[in-house]
């Protein structure tokens, strides 16, 4: 089972493996960036929504609510 390879078949394998490993690296990265970019966009969506919420709350009670009286100027 054992099997002898040339010196350049080594060298060519571990060639590949450090290509493939910064390959797998390089994956990982973009990953990781593109989970991270997915929850500022998902979190800026949620409080874009709740602040629109309050804004048409606070449009609504302002329509309702009883005008306040203005000071007379003397």
């Amino acid at each position: 089972m054992t099997e002898t390879h040339s010196k350049s078949r080594k060298q060519a394998e571990i060639a590949f493996g450090n290509v493939q490993s910064q390959f797998l690296e390089r994956s990982r990265a973009v990953e990781e960036i593109d989970s991270t970019v997915r929850a500022r966009e998902e979190k800026t969506l949620r409080l874009r929504q709740a602040r629109e919420a309050k804004e048409l709350q606070d449009r609504l009670t302002a329509t309702t609510a009883p005008v306040a009286k203005r000071k007379k100027k003397i």
